[in-house]
């Protein structure tokens, strides 16, 4: 049986405040081989310059949404699960002085993290929000383009977080996710372990159970980017499906 919801929540975010207070430092258990978070390896490191360390330093993704997103100058974004606030910051120099961008992380102490670098760094058209990436603390139809960086692999309601996705965007507007997913799934005894849960390991679902979900939120035109062996990121042990890191894209429907 898998986790209570709250029990999930709770167990996420004390593993990434405790990350944000410099406690542990990796999304994944330290003895599991991980490497989320390794800024090197998923971002083109000219993207990263000029970006303090106390920003890329909490770089705990899976991957590169920002690349995939096509931002333009002046579209409002939004980033579930902000974290350190990496990747709303490499938007906000893409959408520019009249864009706006827009973090939503749950956890205190990497809000506090976030909006200290944000000061540190001068930035103006970013804001970071507490709230649950299940119930998104903004209005309807009013987000040009979401990104999530490993992230809804967190979320016990995974139904919920595509259709708040779905209901925030413009007609027109656009997702742009890095996640974790499988191919084959989780026993119920391995997803009822909240602890590897928050370790980004067992909330992972199957590849085509993850567009399922988008496609009933109401999304078109998903599109698996790349699919990549997320070996480098969690160690797959015996009885799991095989992990990937995937960049997925899709469209809310002009007529929405």
């Amino acid at each position: 049986m898998t986790s209570q919801p709250i029990e999930i929540h709770d167990v996420v975010k004390e593993r990434y405040g405790a990350i944000a207070s410099g406690v542990t430092n990796s999304c994944c258990s330290t003895d599991d081989g991980c490497g989320c978070g390794t800024e090197s390896i998923l971002y083109d490191p000219a993207m990263l310059e000029g970006l303090p360390v106390d920003v890329t330093g909490l770089s705990l993704g899976c991957g590169d949404p920002v690349s995939i997103a096509s931002l333009k100058p002046g579209e409002t974004v939004l980033d579930l699960g902000s974290g350190g606030g990496i990747d709303c910051f490499l938007a906000a120099r893409q959408v520019g002085a009249s864009g706006y961008v827009i973090g939503v992380d749950m956890t205190p102490e990497m809000l506090m993290k976030a909006n200290g670098n944000k000061v540190k760094m001068g930035v103006h058209n970013v804001e970071f929000r507490r709230g649950q990436i299940e119930a998104l603390p903004v209005t309807d139809n009013s987000i040009d383009v979401i990104m999530s960086n490993c992230v809804i692999n967190l979320s016990p309601d995974k139904r919920a977080v595509f259709a708040e996705a779905f209901r925030a965007l413009k007609p027109g507007g656009r997702v742009s996710i890095s996640d974790i997913v499988t191919e084959g799934a989780f026993t119920p005894e391995m997803r009822a372990d909240a602890a590897k849960w928050a370790e980004c390991v067992t909330g992972a679902i199957d590849v085509d159970e993850y567009t399922g979900l988008m496609r009933e939120a109401g999304f078109v035109d998903i599109q698996v980017v790349d699919k990549t062996n997320a070996e480098g990121i969690i160690e797959r042990k015996e009885g799991m499906p095989r992990i990937f890191s995937a960049r997925v894209t899709a469209f809310k429907p002009q007529t929405a």
